[in-house]
């Protein structure tokens, strides 16, 4: 297995801070960005809104005509532009990638606008976008207002005793006035009135990236939601993903098994059948070297029967189907040259195929902790949590497992996810490490 273990040589150190995050948030680019980008939510959601309903019900009100429907399959060609934009928006300001719907196609048989006109308008992409547009302008009004306040007001109150000297020189009235009654206005003038709305000034400042960090959680709900692809379709790419990777696994199995058996078990029967015949020869003129032949060949072929047993115990080992995960892994721990400790909590066994895959899972992982943990001792636990079979490897070596792109941790963390799996690895440097897999039960 190529995992190494230690620290990634371009890691690097988490960035220390000396203010804590509620302190840091009102300075951050991240807080001034999100505020940008719901400032921008008013004007293009008012835009947006008013184009998509105009479009809409102009489109609504020719279909007793013909006309509407190319308006309406118009104003649905619109709505993907503008989600287009708001995808690229949400990836430049809140720094979140949304994938593009598939684009619209007529069947393959058809072809033209008609056919172009009903796929837009059977099109469920283009109608949730459609949908964007309209729900945006409401969302828009109240984050706009909920973030201009928080920002107006808390900077300004928070900077009040910087610009109150304004009000007595070119307002002719002490301080800020916060309300007017019969007995004259209440200003804003006294040191300890000052020094209050200062410190309510830092309230609203401290609390209003926090409250425009919600909102625009919400706009991430939305441009995922209602402009990315949908759920289905998410679904059926990462199936053909997932199909990919496991004919991609499959075909690489069997070139190793290819290649091992060409390499290993058929060389030495071929050099066994040429030994043989050598023998066979001699064995009139000289039987003694004849004797010694066949005797060095039958060397060769318990070599090779047991070259044969180990291809086919990485195949599928017989004790697998035989007895189950239990004496598997315990026959695994038993070859491992970390001592290893194994419990299996299984009150039935799961399915063939899940189960051969934890079992290669478990053995991969071993190889990894042999080679590279300088570990003194590890534990593998088994047990079923639900409808998801549980996979847990620990050791107490030196850590700084790497499941970066392109290590053996990543590639088995992709064979798990073909199969609905997952791989989470706890690796700190230093140690202990820890390695659960998840795999569906499918018993």
């Amino acid at each position: 297995m190529a995992t190494a273990y230690g620290p990634h040589p371009h890691s690097a150190e988490p960035r220390s801070h000396r203010l804590p995050a509620g302190l840091r948030a009102p300075f951050e680019g991240r807080t001034w960005r999100e505020f940008g980008y719901v400032l921008l939510n008013l004007p293009i959601a008012v835009v947006s809104f008013s184009c998509a309903i105009t479009m809409f019900s102009l489109g609504v009100g020719l279909l007793i005509t013909f006309l509407g429907v190319p308006v309406l399959a118009l104003t649905l060609a619109g709505v993907r532009g503008f989600g287009a934009m708001e995808r690229a928006r949400a990836r430049v300001l809140l720094r979140y990638d949304v994938a593009a719907p598939a684009p619209v196609r007529p069947k393959a048989d058809k072809s033209g606008p008609l056919a172009w006109m009903g796929a837009m308008l059977k099109n469920g992409d283009s109608w949730r976008q459609l949908l964007y547009a309209v729900l945006l302008l409401p969302w828009a009004i109240f984050t706009f207002v909920m973030a201009i306040v928080f920002t107006t007001y808390g900077w300004g109150l928070l900077t009040y005793p910087l610009w109150k000297w304004v009000f007595p020189r070119y307002a002719d009235q002490p301080g800020m006035e916060l309300w007017d009654t019969s007995n004259g206005g209440f200003y804003l003038d006294a040191p300890f009135e000052i020094a209050v709305a200062s410190g309510l000034g830092a309230m609203f400042v401290l609390a209003g990236p926090w409250v425009i960090r919600s909102m625009t959680y919400v706009d991430r709900l939305m441009v995922s939601g209602l402009l990315g692809p949908s759920q289905l379709a998410s679904r059926v790419t990462e199936l053909e993903t997932d199909r990919g990777v496991v004919v991609d696994t499959a075909a690489a199995d069997l070139r190793r098994i290819e290649r091992d058996l060409h390499d290993g078990a058929q060389a030495r029967l071929v050099a066994l059948a040429m030994d043989l015949g050598l023998a066979k020869e001699k064995l009139i003129e000289d039987p003694e070297a004849a004797a010694k032949m066949v005797d060095e060949a039958h060397g060769e072929v318990k070599i090779a029967l047991q070259e044969l047993r180990d291809l086919a115990r990485g195949i599928h080992p017989a004790i697998l189907t035989d007895r189950g995960l239990d004496s598997a892994l315990s026959a695994l721990a038993a070859r491992c040259i970390v001592p290893v400790r194994v419990f299996v909590d299984l009150a039935q066994r799961p399915a063939a195929a899940i189960e051969g895959i934890a079992y290669f899972t478990v053995s991969e992982l071993l190889q990894n902790m042999s080679k590279h943990s300088q570990a003194r001792a590890g534990g593998v636990d088994v047990w079923r949590a639900d409808n998801r079979l549980m996979l847990q490897v620990t050791d107490n070596g030196k850590g700084g497992a790497d499941a970066s792109e392109g290590s053996g941790l990543a590639g088995l963390a992709e064979r798990l996810n073909a199969v609905d799996g997952l791989l989470v690895v706890n690796s700190p440097v230093g140690g202990p490490t820890t390695i659960t897999a998840e795999l569906p039960w499918r018993g």
